[in-house]
């Protein structure tokens, strides 16, 4: 990377601010265990590009405040990590392997069904274009790389179609293909979430149709996490028998795994409040890791070894909730890039490595777009506050 590209991409970190509100609850605790009662906020995360230095470091780069970004000319954004612009609606994200110097990703467009590769200086690739109906907040809602991508380069959807919702698999040079249907559509409740537990296997959240009970039926694929194989089967080593691992979801909006394979989690948008499930398998999502009664609109998801980050497609903004070495939350969430100082509302979250994330923005699906929106930002997620990493 270029010194203007270092420079300019520390002014994109902003200063963190506390939650205003915001309470946890926790489960699968030692019976002697209790919350704490006041959880304070630990210093916000500040983080750099892999190999890069702190403004207080010698020689590390001078920061440049956002405001001093130029502001984008038509498709053209002058911030450095602007990766792809002039999207449409932007229904996910999925980042390839890479080691983040570079970021490369995959695009869904919720409304298009279009599916694109895209990197910084580069046009965006079209890989394929699946039809879907996205009259309501469904669409093509859910994208992941393959669990075995290195060896068979597949691609995985899900998107929403006149009579139901499915999962497609995309198979390099072939035509989309279903191996997930069925799913019940309804007025609403139809988007969901795509993610890799990073153990073998594919996760699902699907919505709830417009219909809170099915989340509770067990015959029902809506309001469940799924966990699939690649054939869009059960996983062969689920817990019990089916694809079924987690049941109780409304209007899911991420779900993500840690990179090596200790923690799952899954945001809602419940009718109440938002909410943050660490998802374990086999057991119904009925006691949040942490809730929002303001609701920022949780969307995507990702685990890092030291905190979780959330993406808002409301609040328009990051927040990371740092975690302890017992896997408890230390402190209350830190919120970073909010919407006026960053991107504007995000939607769709990926991991490229432990240090670089990948995001895209969602401002043409009730933001205030710019000229170059939607578009595909690298996020650094290194250093964010909290305990060490994972047991």
């Amino acid at each position: 990377m270029g010194a203007r590209w270092r420079t300019l991409m520390a002014g994109v970190t902003v200063g963190c601010v506390l939650l205003a509100a915001g309470c946890a609850t926790f489960s699968d605790q030692p019976e002697d265990w209790h919350p704490q009662d006041d959880l304070t906020p630990q210093a916000g995360p500040d983080p750099q590009l892999p190999g890069e230095g702190s403004p207080e470091t010698p020689g590390g780069p001078e920061q440049t405040p956002p405001s001093e970004v130029p502001p984008p000319d038509g498709c053209t954004d002058y911030n450095p990590a602007v990766i792809a612009t002039c999207l449409d609606k932007v229904g996910a994200v999925a980042a390839l392997p890479g080691d983040g110097t570079e970021p490369t990703a995959i695009v869904g467009e919720r409304s298009t069904g279009r599916i694109l590769r895209v990197k910084r200086g580069a046009d965006p690739q079209v890989i394929a274009t699946i039809p879907v109906e996205a009259s309501t907040d469904g669409g093509l809602t859910g994208l992941a790389l393959s669990p075995t991508y290195a060896e068979d380069q597949l691609l995985f959807a899900y998107v929403t179609t006149p009579t139901d919702n499915r999962l497609v698999r995309i198979a390099p040079g072939d035509t989309p293909k279903p191996v997930l249907t069925g799913i019940p559509r309804g007025p609403s409740g139809n988007k969901g979430a795509l993610g890799l537990d990073h153990r073998g296997a594919l996760l699902l959240a699907t919505g709830d149709a417009g219909n809170p009970n099915a989340a509770k039926d067990p015959r029902s694929m809506a309001g469940k996490v799924l966990r699939l194989d690649t054939a869009g089967k059960a996983a062969a080593d689920n817990p019990n028998p089916g694809s079924i691992v987690a049941s109780g979801l409304h209007s899911p909006g991420g779900v993500c795994g840690a990179l090596d394979g200790s923690r799952m989690w899954v945001t809602d948008q419940a009718p109440q409040q938002d909410l943050l499930y660490q998802l374990q398998l086999g057991k119904d999502l009925t006691t949040p890791a942490w809730s929002w009664p303001d609701r920022p609109g949780v969307a995507g998801c990702v685990s890092a070894s030291d905190s979780v980050w959330v993406a808002t497609s409301k609040a328009g903004n990051l927040q990371s909730l740092p975690l302890a070495e017992d896997g408890s939350f230390s402190a209350k969430p830190q919120v970073t890039m909010a919407a006026d100082e960053g991107f504007g509302l995000l939607g769709g979250f990926d991991l490229v490595n432990e240090q670089v994330a990948v995001a895209g923005t969602v401002n043409k699906d009730g933001g205030k777009p710019v000229s170059s929106d939607d578009r595909a930002v690298v996020i650094s997620v290194a250093g964010g506050a909290g305990g060490g990493g994972p047991d």
